[in-house]
């Protein structure tokens, strides 16, 4: 059977097709929030717009970048762009990083403790990996500078994963899923991304050892 080649493209490609729904939904938000227009299931975040606003905004350019820094053309052929795009990218994921953070304070009610504690722990995580992912491009590890930043897209785009877990039990049943099933759904979700994105760095690093053995 004839293998399927992998262009430079088709990473962004799926990783688009995979948040479509997601950053349609928060671009939406970024003009509804300063027109004060957000639906009636929204309103509750219309008490704190600035956080509301730098977190969606925050999602809005980490999604829409994230995808082309991970494509080989930009990287290999037009490194200025793909420095400063890198830098936008790290704004974008402290504004989702910090934003997430802060409505969970303004809105400790919200989510059950389970759903809050995983938000917490994501929310840190992001954090964390970027600034790891910073760390080493500072000190040339170019390798190591990609997997945190891997890392740091799975954590900031993991409610992705929920969307489209969630979605269609929405269809089905015509009422969103809750209680503790939700829970464990919404954290088993967004973790099976990270964990996924934890098996692209072992596999990329894999094949960079197996390269230069």
């Amino acid at each position: 059977m004839e293998r399927i080649r992998v262009t430079a493209t088709t990473l962004p490609i799926i990783l688009y097709v995979l948040s479509g729904l997601t950053l349609l939904f928060a671009a939406s938000q970024v003009v509804q929030i300063p027109l004060g227009s957000l639906p009636a299931d929204s309103q509750r975040l219309s008490v704190a717009p600035y956080s509301h606003f730098a977190h969606v905004l925050g999602g809005v350019l980490f999604g829409i970048i994230g995808p082309l820094q991970f494509g080989r053309v930009l990287a290999h052929k037009y490194g200025a762009l793909h420095r400063i795009m890198g830098r936008v990218f790290v704004v974008a994921g402290a504004f989702l990083s910090l934003s997430s953070l802060m409505l969970l304070w303004q809105f400790p009610d919200t989510y059950s403790a389970l759903a809050s504690g995983g938000r917490l722990v994501f929310g840190i995580g992001l954090g964390i990996s970027l600034w790891m992912g910073m760390a080493a491009i500072r000190a040339r590890q170019f390798l190591r500078h990609r997997d945190w930043m891997i890392r740091s897209y799975a954590l900031g785009m993991g409610a992705t994963l929920v969307a489209i877990v969630f979605l269609p039990i929405y269809a089905m049943t015509g009422t969103p899923p809750e209680g503790l099933w939700s829970d464990v759904m919404f954290i088993g979700s967004w973790a099976g991304c990270v964990i996924f994105a934890e098996g692209v760095v072992r596999r990329l690093n894999q094949k960079a050892q197996a390269a230069n053995a």
